[in-house]
């Protein structure tokens, strides 16, 4: 794969926003979701260097292997909570552009009003770096964990 720019430094001043809305989930009272969910949106999304990152990022913080491996088929494995569950499928919903009534009701059995809020910028936010990792590629595997703060 070539690098068509480099991103971060040629875009700098758009990114300020995206890194300033990951300092603020890092400490939102959704973070204890966020590494899966990036992971699961960028899966979805097929962003290798975002896989590389999150997969490393939910390392560090103890995720096991097992709930990484298991993350593309979370429907049918029992190691997720309900609350997580409820995010991956928030997640799904919002990264495909179709959120309907009954997802709505399965994130706000577990979600406040506040938390979804959160949680949809979180999505959101993946999505924008997918796309933008996956316009200018980055190279997958460079990624070090706590590279970007």
């Amino acid at each position: 794969m070539e690098t068509r720019l480099n991103l971060f430094e040629k875009g700098q001043n758009a990114l300020k926003p995206l890194f300033s809305f990951g300092s603020y989930l890092k400490k939102s009272p959704v973070a204890d979701v966020l590494e899966l969910v990036f992971f699961r949106v960028s899966q979805i999304n097929g962003c290798a260097y975002c896989l590389d990152m999150h997969s490393k990022d939910a390392r560090a913080k103890g995720e096991t292997e097992q709930r990484l491996y298991g993350l593309s088929a979370w429907q049918e494995t029992p190691y997720y909570t309900d609350r997580e569950r409820a995010a991956f499928t928030w997640a799904e919903a919002v990264t495909k552009c179709h959120i309907p009534d009954e997802v709505y009701t399965i994130a706000r059995a577990q979600f406040s009003e506040e938390e979804l809020v959160d949680l949809t910028v979180a999505v959101t936010t993946i999505n924008t770096w997918n796309r933008l990792n996956l316009s200018f590629p980055q190279v997958a595997g460079t990624y070090q964990v706590g590279m970007f703060g």
